[in-house]
């Protein structure tokens, strides 16, 4: 039998624990919508949070960013990993004893684990992303709420020095086979995952193939799908909007699988203000101008489509890349590309992109015109099926 521990005078234990289990309640749901946002955020051509409220304050933008993977798995998924193992730990201590009580120092260990972790993210979101999350903050809002209660409970319940608690929690873990089984499945549903679970967050986009028509309209737009199309869909896009990156390639994916149909012709809209400032007044996806420019650039050599993936992965990088790299990945010298962001010509054909672009009211990309009208954001799925099925 296990002996009972005497409360010191204060709240009950079984206080605490609700706290404790509420909070890790907390996080699995918490870390669970932030894993089904990440997904429908690269896959559903119409998603939107509901936090995505700002430039600063968009829960998209950091789902957006390279640094919501880690390890090969959404950042999410470790977080509802994390959680689920603190509420495994959790259960066998809803009932305090000199047996169970050690493992509160597992606890600890566990939510100063996660609150490191969220201080790096935060670090990151503020220095690197320049948006915040909501729902991330609130995780971790919750990561520190349980730091501090599982060290406040180990400090009133558990008298151990940190070795011996630690060494005694150790002994049950191996003891306890129901706990020890948990652990082991959940490590190996974790490893199966980051094997089986498909990188939907890469965005292989393909180069023009063989068999897919591609080329440029007499004014002077690359084009790439159906020479007689039945549906013409003319694009406006900037290089560092991760709507058009998403958007771009779920319509070449389209393209590719429906061959004969559908005319994607591409326009640069960069939301630059330097080169953009009547939708764009302030600073805002700076360099994605000098990247169009770069793009109509390698049009002239017949190497857009090329340039143009290139562009969209550096894009979403958010840093600062040197035309040596685009170079050598498009097969351009880097000193033509790196003349091409003055050439007059080159910025002329950025301005009329920009002029078309403002002349039918367009504020913000990716958008599209179908047949005269503008569609902002994404394409209504009623317009693409007629013309698939």
């Amino acid at each position: 039998m296990h002996s009972k521990i005497n409360q010191p005078a204060g709240l009950p234990y079984p206080i605490y624990y609700v706290i404790v289990f509420i909070l890790c309640l907390a996080g699995i749901i918490d870390t669970l919508y932030l894993a089904v946002s990440h997904f429908k955020n690269y896959t559903d051509i119409a998603y939107s949070s509901f936090c995505a409220l700002s430039k600063a304050i968009n829960c998209d933008t950091v789902s957006q960013s390279p640094w919501s993977i880690l390890l090969g798995l959404p950042v999410a998924y470790w977080g509802f990993t994390g959680y689920l193992l603190f509420l495994f730990f959790l259960v066998p201590l809803r009932k305090l004893d000199h047996s169970t009580k050690s493992l509160w120092i597992v606890l600890f260990l566990l939510a100063l684990l996660f609150s490191m972790t969220a201080i790096f993210f935060a670090y990151i979101s503020s220095t690197k992303i320049n948006a915040y999350c909501i729902m991330c903050l609130l995780s971790y809002s919750i990561s520190f709420a349980l730091l501090f209660y599982s060290w406040l409970i180990r400090r009133r319940f558990d008298t151990d020095t940190f070795l011996t608690s630690l060494k005694k929690s150790g002994y049950y873990v191996i003891k306890s086979r129901l706990l020890l089984i948990t652990i082991i499945l959940l490590t190996i549903a974790t490893l199966s995952l980051r094997i089986t679970l498909p990188r939907y967050w890469e965005f292989e986009i393909p180069l023009p193939a063989d068999d897919i028509p591609h080329g440029i309209t007499e004014d002077g737009h690359p084009w790439i799908g159906s020479e007689t199309p039945l549906l013409t869909i003319k694009e406006f896009a900037d290089y560092q909007c991760f709507q058009c990156y998403k958007m771009h390639f779920l319509l070449r994916r389209l393209i590719k699988r429906n061959p004969g149909k559908i005319r994607l012709i591409h326009y640069q809209y960069p939301m630059d203000n330097k080169f953009n400032s009547l939708v764009v007044p302030e600073p805002f996806h700076v360099g994605s101008g000098k990247m169009a420019l770069l793009a109509i650039y390698a049009s002239t050599q017949n190497k857009f489509w090329e340039a143009n993936d290139k562009l969209y992965e550096l894009g979403r990088q958010k840093q600062a890349f040197s035309t040596t790299e685009l170079g050598d990945a498009i097969g351009l010298a880097p000193g033509t590309l790196a003349s091409a962001v003055n050439n007059q010509q080159i910025k002329l054909l950025l301005r009329n992109d920009i002029r078309t672009g403002g002349m039918a009211g367009i504020t913000g990309t990716p958008s599209y015109i179908i047949n005269d009208k503008v569609y902002e954001g994404y394409i209504p799925s009623d317009i693409l099926l007629d013309i698939l099925r």
